[in-house]
């Protein structure tokens, strides 16, 4: 039967079993001796990045990993990682042979250790998201006036500029758009988040950069952390630019219930991946065919897993439309920021 996804803990140290790897007949194909693609080994390990707080990690792994081990007819183990670094080592030392994480994990994952990206990550029915720059100043960066669209995920009309969305209709998030205006940030006081943040620091400073800025002398950088203080700072009047994840807003619409007004959105990056599943390259493909199956279908399941993997986990569903492309270009985007 299958069970609800897991509930997964807070940070921990990424401690791991190397998996059993011995080929035995759990496929139920042991008579062709001769395919070693069904040759199943006795047990595998996932690890992931936990999204939520938990005391008890091992019970709060124990619904996925019983339900894939009922799935594929062999052990699941479920390990939590303390970083998304600690996911990619892991699979490179073959003690763990899937790996749930971020997107630019994936990337070191295929690119170092040749592993297969088999899932992506859906969020509100996307895989991918846009980086926003909002302003408290229309008048410089905006070629038309704000109108407002619904931002279905929470019901909340927001504004929007240069042609982003459609006046009194649901709102896309569909980047880039009105890209050429990151040039008129020149002499600006810009809100920005760590280096490690790609809606907050990554895409936007790549797009000022190729619209020929220096983004240490051209701008102010006024340091925030998270998506909500980025907002919080040009609602505030602290940076005229700020930069968060779309859309970011929602996340202060108490604190300031006419954000619209004092955050209004003026551009939208190239798409950013969500995170997602790969494994290691020595499974077998009818095992990763299974298994991504499986995992595919998870959402759908029951309602409660449902319920779980979106108040847990901050999922939807998984998708085995990868779109490695996406993948690969926020690879060339980390490596921008290398070192």
């Amino acid at each position: 039967m299958r069970k609800s996804l897991l509930a997964p803990g807070a940070a921990a140290a990424l401690v791991l079993a190397l998996a059993g790897c011995a080929g035995t007949d759990a496929a139920g194909s042991a008579d062709d001796e001769t395919d070693t693609s069904t040759e199943w080994p006795e047990s595998i390990t996932m690890s992931l990045v936990p999204s939520v707080e938990g005391e008890n990690l091992a019970e709060a792994l124990d619904p996925l990993t019983t339900y894939l081990s009922d799935g594929l007819g062999i052990e699941v183990e479920g390990v939590v990682a303390n970083d998304y670094t600690a996911t990619v080592e892991a699979l490179g030392a073959d003690q763990s042979q899937v790996i749930i994480t971020d997107a630019g994990s994936l990337y070191q994952a295929t690119e170092r250790y040749g592993a297969e990206l088999i899932l992506r990550d859906v969020r509100f029915g996307a895989t991918s998201y846009a980086a926003v720059a909002y302003t408290n100043d229309p008048d410089t960066y905006c070629e038309d006036e704000p109108v407002l669209a619904t931002y279905e995920a929470s019901d909340i009309e927001l504004s929007y500029c240069n042609g982003l969305e459609e006046a009194g209709s649901a709102a896309t998030g569909q980047g880039p758009a009105a890209a050429e205006v990151f040039g008129d940030l020149a002499g600006a006081n810009v809100a920005l988040q760590a280096a490690t943040s790609p809606a907050g620091y990554q895409y936007p400073v790549v797009l000022m950069r190729e619209a020929g800025l220096d983004t240490d002398a051209d701008i102010t950088q006024v340091p925030v952390e998270g998506n909500n203080n980025a907002v919080l700072a040009v609602a505030n009047g602290d940076a005229e630019v700020g930069f968060a994840y779309w859309d970011a807003r929602t996340t202060v619409v108490e604190e300031v219930p006419d954000i619209a007004d004092k955050a209004v959105a003026f551009a939208y990056t190239e798409m950013i991946p969500n995170g997602g599943v790969a494994v290691t390259e020595s499974l077998p493909d009818d095992l990763v065919a299974e298994l991504t199956t499986l995992m595919d279908d998870y959402a759908d399941s029951s309602p409660e897993a449902a319920d779980v993997m979106f108040e847990l986990v901050g999922l939807s569903d998984w998708t085995a439309e990868t779109a490695d492309d996406e993948i690969a270009r926020y690879g060339e985007i980390l490596e921008q920021f290398a070192g």
